[in-house]
């Protein structure tokens, strides 16, 4: 069995696909990655998988570019001639969908991990693009011999309603998974009283709650809090509401928060906090960084939104809700945090046991492998034997 992953990065197939595609390649089929050019693509080669890049620019609305992208795409296809097609993100879905029934790709995936910028945003540009994406949608993801993977029930209701995809072909798989052995908690250092130190980990954006969390750092410096805001992640200049870098250097340099910028090592850091936040009103599908702040049995605070509810469901129990776009809630739960150690312990306790339940990467791949089953019945199998 021949397997192409397609998404707009090559950091997401790196950080968020690898293990899938390994595991794939354990048990005998052969995986290719397509994404844009960038920085990770060539780590593949290390592990024995094919890298090839796209002209792809994610945030063109140029007809030609995109014309021209998508032809290369159905030739890159014919090429390739995979049995499986497995798009991420909707402009993936969308081409991948199209170059598919082009390129007579006997089945296709269409992995939505959140309705995004389009969908979340109220500004003029997402208004404008979000009918032509319905339509895009509805014309590409309904058709063929394909399945949609959503990762919460909110998104799966959304889609539905809207009629743009029929409840017959989607998939809920909740999360891209997350590797429970390598995100786990570790003792903390009991020597003695230190601050609390809170993370946030996310491309800055700022509906990922960039704003608020500063915001909540200028609070509690103002308060004479000994607390501890660090910032990991970089501005996103695909996306039209990244932060800028120079405004993140500025934060870094006036001592509101520590600025990381990209972290390879994540289990690392995790394991020197005490605190994920991230209040997000982003479109998520279910937020990576929570899922592997709960793995390493981290306090979660974040928004009662769609995907971040699927992580934190019960406030107070796994972890704390803060209303989106409040600062000043965001500071008084760190407070709170802050002064009650115990709370903070059985926060983190009950964010490791559900990170194990419902978001281990092994159960994920296997959850996977049976959409593919369904697609494909000839190369069950070896499907099979992946699981």
């Amino acid at each position: 069995m021949k397997v192409v992953f397609f998404a707009n990065t090559d950091w997401y197939l790196y950080n968020f696909r690898l293990a899938a595609a390994l595991h794939l390649k354990s048990k005998g089929a052969e995986v290719v990655m397509f994404s844009p050019a960038g920085e990770f693509g060539a780590r593949f080669a290390g592990h024995g998988i094919r890298w090839v890049t796209l002209p792809m620019v994610r945030a063109s609305l140029n007809p030609v570019r995109e014309a021209l992208l998508l032809r290369q795409l159905v030739n890159l296809l014919k090429v390739e001639r995979p049995d499986l097609l497995h798009n991420f993100t909707i402009k993936c879905a969308v081409y991948g969908a199209l170059a598919a029934r082009a390129a007579k790709v006997p089945a296709v995936v269409n992995a939505v991990a959140g309705m995004g910028y389009v969908f979340a945003s109220d500004r003029p540009k997402a208004r404008m693009l979000r009918p032509i994406i319905k339509l895009l949608m509805r014309g590409t993801l309904a058709g063929g011999h394909s399945r949609l993977i959503l990762q919460n029930p909110d998104d799966v209701q959304a889609l539905t309603t809207l009629r743009l995809v029929p409840t017959q072909k989607i998939r809920l798989i909740r999360s891209s998974g997350v590797d429970t052995s390598r995100f786990c908690p570790v003792p903390k250092d009991a020597t003695g009283p230190r601050p609390l130190r809170v993370l946030l980990a996310a491309r800055l954006l700022w509906d990922k709650g960039i704003r608020e969390f500063v915001h909540a750092a200028e609070l509690m410096k103002q308060k004479g809090r000994n607390v501890e805001f660090i910032l990991a992640g970089t501005p996103d200049p695909g996306n039209p509401r990244s932060v800028d870098r120079l405004e993140v250097e500025q934060w870094h340099g006036q001592g509101l928060v520590n600025w990381l910028g990209h972290v390879e090592d994540m289990p690392a850091l995790l394991n020197s906090v005490d605190v994920m936040v991230l209040p997000s009103y982003y479109g998520e599908g279910v937020p990576r960084s929570l899922i592997e702040g709960a793995a390493s049995g981290l306090a979660l605070i974040t928004t009662d939104l769609p995907g971040c509810r699927e992580v934190v469901a019960q406030h107070g129990i796994d972890g704390l809700h803060v209303p989106p776009r409040d600062a000043s809630s965001l500071a008084a739960l760190l407070a709170r945090l802050d002064d009650d150690r115990d709370l903070l312990r059985r926060l983190g306790d009950c964010a490791r046991q559900k990170a194990l339940a419902d978001f281990d990467e092994r159960m994920v791949i296997g959850k996977t492998l049976e959409v593919y089953d369904e697609l494909l019945p000839n190369m069950a199998p070896v499907a099979r034997a992946a699981r």
